[in-house]
């Protein structure tokens, strides 16, 4: 039979160099079709542990399994194996500079899709949808070089889901966004999870976690697991989340809806205009 479960993560954890700790005994398991926030302040270790996550490093301590198979590095020296994972795990990094190389955007949503050996049809399709999702159309011959912020953002992202992976890495997905994009992109993210496919992102912007989790996976400032539970649950604990650094003081409820406030974005807003 084959698994639900797409994480399986024991004892997990890495320090960088050997030296500085950045997980420490992780154990969390991530089921098919989840949608998984992880919450935490700066330097918990979130963005470490989405890397694990993405097979690009590898755990000093405990192991990390994808399906029911080892994520170790001498996995990926397997080429089917590498084949494999690539094609169903798909990562949008925080820096989008660190995901664009190609000379040109419409290049750049290509890459991935040329490695996958689909038919034209397939290609072509892909594509228009996710120019059409993201509304880049007007950057298709631009390099990614001199595009804003947002805007490297976006084909980063379009990139990512023009491969319609199975699995769905974010790290901080929001960031340098403009309010509508944001819309878009948590539009995009629970369409992408609706379809069945399991969405994990890491994030310090609490307006969002409510819009594209039904779970929550908190890392204390200790860089270890504090607590995982239903998204609702979680951001309503406001004395748990103050505790943690997450937020600075008061929440409030719009129709059943919490909006939780951190000190230093008072007027960041994703609502619909």
């Amino acid at each position: 039979m084959l698994t639900d479960i797409v994480y399986e993560i024991k004892g997990l954890s890495y320090s960088y160099l050997g030296r500085f700790p950045a997980l420490n005994k992780i154990g969390l398991e991530i089921k098919k079709g989840e949608a998984v926030v992880l919450l935490g302040a700066n330097g918990s270790g979130k963005s470490t542990l989405l890397m694990v996550m993405a097979g690009l490093i590898f755990p000093t301590e405990g192991a990390t399994k994808f399906l029911e198979k080892d994520l170790r590095e001498e996995s990926f020296a397997d080429a089917a194996f590498q084949r494999f994972f690539r094609s169903r795990v798909g990562i949008v990094f925080q820096n989008s500079d660190a995901q664009l190389f190609n000379s040109n955007v419409t290049d750049e949503l290509l890459f991935g899709l040329v490695q996958l050996g689909l038919p034209q049809e397939e290609v072509d399709r892909r594509m228009n949808k996710y120019i059409s999702l993201m509304d880049i159309g007007h950057l298709r011959a631009r390099h990614p070089q001199y595009l804003s912020i947002g805007e490297k953002k976006k084909v980063a992202i379009a990139s990512v889901l023009v491969m319609e992976p199975d699995v769905l890495l974010l790290d901080e997905p929001t960031a340098g966004l403009d309010p509508r994009t944001c819309r878009h992109l948590i539009d995009s993210i629970n369409s992408f999870n609706r379809e069945g496919r399991t969405v994990i992102a890491s994030t310090q912007d609490i307006h969002i976690v409510s819009e594209i989790s039904k779970r929550v996976v908190v890392l204390g400032e200790d860089k270890g697991l504090v607590r995982t539970g239903p998204t609702e649950e979680i951001m309503e604990d406001t004395a748990f989340l103050e505790q943690h650094n997450l937020v600075h003081v008061h929440a409030h409820k719009h129709k059943d809806v919490t909006h939780v406030h951190p000190h230093e974005h008072p007027s960041h807003d994703h609502s619909h205009q």
